[in-house]
């Protein structure tokens, strides 16, 4: 137990001492194994067909396990999750269900309603929701009614089918307690929906994930479980040792082993009678053979078989808990531990969230902050292992790998935050970095422990690059691990009253060195410090695939590839300009970077150069530039993103910390007299702002109006709910590029893309994308503190209303929060015409939080539990109610943000 005035707080302070592993349990948990890379042993890569969710029941895992709301400890040996049956299904739900690749109009889909409820970090309370409808689920609808709606239509959801109609469905609560860290209460409400009473099977289930089966005589030996009297069941395992697994009341426990059933799948004998789809089999199948009477195995389920009134409810009570843990009866003194639980919670998150939030906005930030708990994993790839592995299933006669072979070096066993666990259930570093700034907030321990994790030798590829994501690690995510460091190291010098965490910075420095120089080797072919780059992300934003070679031949280069490269410059400057605080060696570094952000800031604008540069003069705005393999070069007009992002690349020093630096000092005046061509069209380093500020962008004044007076027009950038990626412009001016009978277009789309440019419905032509609006809304907050009050634009474009650079920040900030917050009318945009989200008392507060959004009317497209990069909307909610523009000005925008958000966390 842990007694405080803010017990969170407390455990935190635990887990950092290493007192008590308070995070040893927590949802770690994948939604989704089946699909996966890590699971593929396909001939021709297709994961998502060679592994289906209707093998899923029956295939025992080689490298991970999925569940329903489930917890495991921090290997993922045990797991525990949570299986349905309404009596009508075709399959047992213990899996969350959703469409492959090419199923849908907008494949790669989960088809399920599930909302992250609460956690708090050491996830001493969690509470999850899932919506069960009492009819049967609508597999077959749904996939069939996908796969014949083109891409000009919407996609079929789950509400579409009808199957919630009357309200005939359940509300299926989890919600989690530590009564200490090896001491799990778990507490199922059953709330009944509809005005009729209905049955339900329950299935909590707890079971080990599968090593033996791979390796077998080798290793340790196999974990058990095993009934002890009506409602216990013991669990033993070599390494993780005893748990008790305890239901409130007698209950029947069924019993098989998380082994393959090789007969269904694969025609052939089964070792054992009991395999993994036993339960499923026993209940609609009324196979009671299928489960071991002996009350033992690998896997076990109570089964729970009840009538929920209409309007009432039900609950269940269970505990897992090492053996010797506290006393604790079921009943009013579970239900007390449950109710402290949650009110630690609710302290913890009172003292986190401003006083001065809204009900909305603290009801938004609560859900996605907790959305970002939730969807930590266990990640398991050893890629040397799964490269040589041999043992292989039935039907593969030999490996073919054909992906990630040069990242052998690589071997994850971690948790890690992903970007959405069911889909996509495998780390991206690039939404790492983005993660890491709400999750800061939380735990910044665990922050700094994720932006570690990418960079050691484990993850980072020898010649300096970091992996992309599992699909191929060697793909081009934009560098913006710099960002994020930058950011938590500041974050946590605030909250340490000024004393930053310089072993974390230094440790993190010294290999970005290594990432940097990989990125000036490699993607700037031509030596001229413009980055080519390759995929970054914007996945059809462009004329071509930028993960594929160019049909014309030549190389492109990339505007946003520029940009990045320069942002990642000013934040390797900035970190060793801190620590030459303390180690002059690192001055030496910091001229190195300033002078890389120089030749490449220079290079985007060429001084004497017309058309063979990134920046249209006539156009006031960045675009890429096709180079030929004639020698010709063209400038792709498309105006989207790519010409944003060079604002970005923006930092403000003060004349302070030059002064203290005198050797680096004298070294950069002494680069600018020598490269006046290079400082020529970029904003002036030697020209002071408020308070002697020194700015260092790509993007002086003038050309800083002309972007902005795009990107404020409503009728190209500017949204209701934030900065589009593509311009409303190419909607009646689509910009085409013919190569000879092919014609590439590049249209405005404000949701779904309607091409399948970059692999199936890809989907960055227009929407609204949570990242780079908030790196945006920073480089303005930036900028403000160097120009102050008197830099105004007009904003919106054309409106007579004129801001400066703080107030078009908040405009922005303000856009993009009312996507998820309630209108004057009671609405969200983000839900759209979907009236049950809408109106339903039961639906209503309940937020998802979607991969991107709707360019013109604000409504959730894509994934939607990707609360990774979303999840920042917390930070942007937050910041309204706590960053004051007179303090910036005094301060400097980092200085201030670092230090509220460090008031906010410590409070």
């Amino acid at each position: 137990m842990v007694s405080s005035a803010n017990p969170e707080l407390e455990r935190l302070n635990q887990v950092h001492g290493q007192a008590n592993p308070w995070k040893f349990w927590g949802p770690y948990l994948s939604e989704r194994q089946w699909g996966t890379v890590r699971e593929d042993y396909s001939a021709d890569g297709n994961a998502w067909e060679y592994f289906s969710h209707d093998q899923a029941r029956s295939r025992a895992y080689r490298w991970g396990e999925d569940g329903l709301g489930g917890i495991c400890d921090a290997q993922q040996r045990l797991c525990f999750a949570l299986a349905l049956w309404n009596g009508k299904d075709p399959i047992l739900k213990e899996r969350l269900f959703g469409l492959t690749n090419n199923e849908g109009n907008h494949g790669e889909d989960v088809k399920e309603y599930y909302f992250y409820l609460d956690s708090t970090p050491t996830h001493s309370y969690m509470k999850y929701l899932y919506k069960y409808p009492q009819a049967a689920y609508p597999y077959l609808d749904l996939v069939t009614t996908n796969r014949h709606r083109s891409r000009f239509e919407l996609e079929y959801e789950l509400l579409d089918t009808g199957v919630f109609e009357g309200d005939r469905y359940f509300d299926v609560f989890i919600e989690y307690a530590k009564a200490a860290p090896n001491d799990i209460l778990i507490q199922i409400s059953i709330h009944n929906r509809g005005n009729e009473a209905a049955h339900l099977h329950v299935l909590p289930t707890l079971w080990y994930r599968n090593t033996w089966s791979w390796t077998p005589g080798k290793g340790l030996a196999k974990p058990e479980l095993k009934q002890m009297d009506a409602t216990l069941v013991r669990a033993r395992h070599e390494e993780l040792g005893e748990y008790e697994f305890t239901s409130d009341r007698p209950v029947p426990f069924l019993f098989t082993e998380n082994e393959t059933n090789f007969e269904r799948l694969f025609g052939q004998p089964n070792a054992s009678p009991y395999v993994k789809d036993a339960f499923h089999r026993y209940l609609i199948n009324g196979e009671h053979s299928a489960v071991n009477p002996g009350k033992v195995g690998t896997k076990v389920a109570a089964h729970y078989q009840m009538t929920v009134p209409a309007q009432g409810v039900e609950v269940l009570q269970l505990r897992l808990a090492a053996p010797k843990s506290s006393p604790l009866s079921f009943g009013n003194a579970f239900s007390d531990r449950l109710n402290q639980a949650r009110s630690e919670a609710d302290l913890f998150f009172d003292h986190l969230i401003p006083s001065d939030c809204t009900a909305d906005q603290r009801n938004v930030v609560r859900q996605a902050l907790a959305g970002m708990m939730w969807t930590k994993q266990y990640y398991y790839y050893p890629v040397k292992q799964w490269l040589e592995d041999k043992a292989l299933p039935p039907d593969v006669e030999e490996r073919i790998i054909t992906r990630n072979k040069s990242w052998f070096h690589l071997e994850s066993a971690d948790i890690i935050s992903m970007p959405d666990k069911w889909e996509y259930p495998w780390f991206a570093a690039w939404d790492l970095a983005f993660h890491c700034s709400p999750l800061a907030l939380m735990d910044i321990d665990f922050a700094k422990e994720q932006l570690k994790l990418m960079v050691n030798e484990l993850y980072l590829h020898p010649n300096g690059q970091i992996p992309a994501y599992e699909w191929n690690f060697g793909d081009v995510n934009p560098p913006v691990h710099g960002i994020g460091t930058w950011q938590i190291y500041l974050l946590d010098k605030a909250l340490k009253k000024g004393k930053g965490d310089l072993a974390f910075l230094e440790s993190v420095f010294h290999k970005l060195m290594l990432n940097f120089t990989w990125w000036v080797n490699r993607k700037d072919s031509l030596g001229n410090n413009v980055m080519e780059g390759g995929f970054l992300g914007l996945d059809n934003i462009g004329v071509f695939d930028r993960s594929a070679p160019l049909p014309t031949g030549g190389v492109l280069e990339q505007a946003d590839g520029t940009a990045w490269v320069a942002m990642f410059a000013l934040d390797m400057l900035s970190m060793a300009l801190e620590l030459a605080q303390h180690n002059p060696v690192y001055e030496d570094i910091a001229c190195k970077f300033y002078e890389h952000f120089v030749y490449i800031a220079g290079a985007m604008d060429r001084i004497g150069v017309q058309k063979d540069e990134l920046w249209d003069e006539k156009d006031g705005f960045y675009y890429d530039l096709l180079r030929l393999p004639d020698g010709r070069a063209q400038r792709l007009k498309v105006r989207s993103m790519v010409g944003l992002l060079p604002l970005c690349a923006t930092a403000v020093f003060s004349e302070e910390l030059l002064e203290s630096l005198p050797t680096f000092k004298e070294r950069i005046e002494a680069f600018n007299a020598r490269h006046p061509e290079l400082l020529a069209n970029i904003n002036p380093i030697d020209r002071p702002g408020v308070k002697k500020r020194r700015l260092l962008s790509p993007v002086n004044e003038v050309k800083l109006r002309r972007i902005l007076t795009r990107m404020l027009d409503e009728s190209e950038f500017l949204s209701d709910y934030g900065i589009r990626a593509l311009s409303r412009y190419h909607y009646d001016h689509p910009y085409i590029f013919q190569l000879g009978r092919e014609a590439y277009r590049v249209s405005y789309e404000p949701g779904e893309s309607t091409t399948g440019l970059f692999g199936g419905n890809s989907n960055w032509r227009g929407p609204i994308w949570m990242p780079v609006n908030a790196l945006l809304v920073q480089a303005l907050r930036k900028m403000y503190g160097y120009y102050g009050n008197e830099f105004t634009v007009e904003c919106p474009t054309g409106s007579g209303r004129w801001l400066n650079l703080w107030e078009v920040s908040a405009e922005i900030a303000r856009r993009l929060a009312s996507i998820f917050l309630k209108d004057e009318s009671g609405r969200r945009p983000l839900y759209g015409a979907t009236e049950k989200f809408q109106s339903d008392p039961h639906w209503r507060d309940l937020i998802l939080f979607y991969e991107y959004f709707h360019g013109d009317n604000g409504a959730g497209l894509g994934a939607s539990h990707q609360t990774g990069w979303t999840g920042l909307i917390a930070r942007i909610i937050m910041a309204l109610n706590v960053l004051d523009a007179d303090e910036v000005l005094e301060k400097g925008h980092l200085a201030v943000a670092s230090k509220r958000l460090a008031e906010l966390v410590s409070a």
